[in-house]
């Protein structure tokens, strides 16, 4: 295809594709998918070779969130039946973390629910990332507690945090239909001053809310603009007890679209698989390693994910490698030191849908018979309980 052939091109130079382009991969047909698949795998490799990053959840403080996202199943007045508890202590999360960096995670990452951290959070979380980073050499620490507010980026970045998440989620235009106790801007201005603090920058999007192409396309754009080192593409995993509990919009070709046109977009950051590729990937998990060079190990923050050891068998049998603490993760242009220039990364180095307009259609009897409800489970190990993770 002529336009698989421009998009690799203008992926190995960085070259932003046209908007007509980007949809056009979302509305490709399962008889072109693997076409897809390999186009976009020639970036990725490109860029990050056969390496995978693994990232581990720690949620700090699970639950009793003010806000309103529909997705969430911490929301204001949830009743999901997930755990519920306040701040874990530094030394329990430094356990819950370890668990993770045993299991081959090279990233932590501490999620705690709420509109924004106050003062008093930022010293309890600078106060674990110090724990963290004693106990475990060599293991990057990203924070995740909502809106920022002026001065605590810096706080974060003085305390050893390497990174900052703040997900864009969805489309500007489409952001007001999601969450109401907060804007689209907000978020945008929490993305700008981790840059500003130094902090690595990590912001993604959930997709499967019932949103169209264009909203998709609209969102991966926007995180091109601010310019994110790692975008995590997060899949609805629609929880009983939230408003989008019954947004069932998924299938894993959809998925791998979804996953091929932000590898195109943006080409040389860090893509990762984030919540719900087991519910609506499912046994396609291993191709979408060709897409995306990163991944979440083991459970995610209220809902369960696959065993840590079946993710690890997962990238051996597909062929890729897990990145070490020595690895660099990010091209040398984007601050990284693994890109030789020669179009593979390799492994040397030195040291976080829906139904759409323009794809084909899916009968609502296909997509009732993808809700795998079955496979959608609340958490009740790791932090916050006294049973063992998964990782």
């Amino acid at each position: 295809m002529d336009l698989l052939n421009t998009l690799v091109d203008k992926g190995l130079r960085r070259e932003l594709p046209t908007r007509e382009e980007a949809l056009s991969v979302l509305a490709t047909s399962d008889d072109d998918l693997l076409d897809v698949v390999a186009a976009a795998g020639k970036v990725r490799r490109h860029w990050f070779g056969r390496r995978v990053k693994l990232n581990y959840l720690v949620n700090l403080k699970s639950g009793l969130c003010p806000e309103d996202c529909s997705y969430c199943s911490q929301r204001l007045g949830s009743k999901t039946g997930i755990l519920k508890y306040t701040w874990l202590k530094p030394d329990q999360a430094s356990d819950a973390a370890a668990a993770g960096v045993a299991g081959g995670a090279k990233r932590v990452c501490l999620v705690a629910s709420g509109r924004g951290p106050t003062d008093r959070d930022v010293d309890r979380v600078s106060d674990t990332i110090k724990a963290i980073k004693d106990n475990n050499e060599g293991v990057e620490v990203c924070a995740c507690l909502g809106l920022l507010s002026d001065g605590q980026a810096e706080r974060l970045r003085e305390a050893g945090a390497d990174a900052y998440n703040h997900n864009l989620n969805t489309s500007e235009a489409t952001y007001g239909e999601i969450t109401t106790t907060h804007t689209y801007a907000d978020r945008v201005d929490t993305v700008g001053k981790a840059h500003a603090a130094g902090l690595s920058a990590c912001s993604g999007l959930i997709a499967g809310m019932g949103e169209s192409d264009e909203d998709l396309v609209d969102v991966v754009y926007s995180l091109r603009e601010l310019d994110p080192d790692s975008v995590p593409v997060n899949f609805l995993i629609p929880v009983e007890g939230t408003p989008l509990a019954k947004e069932w919009n998924l299938t894993p070709q959809r998925c791998l679209r979804i996953l091929a046109m932000v590898r195109f977009v943006c080409p040389d950051v860090e893509v990762r698989i984030a919540g719900g590729r087991e519910v609506h990937l499912r046994s396609m998990q291993p191709v979408a390693l060709h897409l995306a060079n990163s991944i979440f190990l083991g459970d995610y923050l209220t809902t369960e994910g696959q065993a840590g050891k079946a993710d690890l068998e997962m990238i051996a049998d597909a062929g890729f490698e897990v990145e070490g603490t020595d690895q660099v993760t990010l091209p040398e242009h984007r601050g990284g030191g693994c890109h030789d220039g020669g179009g593979v990364c390799g492994s040397e180095g030195s040291g976080g849908c829906g139904s759409a307009d323009a794809a084909p259609e899916v009968s609502e009897a296909r997509t009732a018979a993808e809700a795998r409800t079955d496979l959608v489970a609340v958490r009740r190990r790791g932090a916050g309980t006294d049973l063992a993770p998964n990782a």
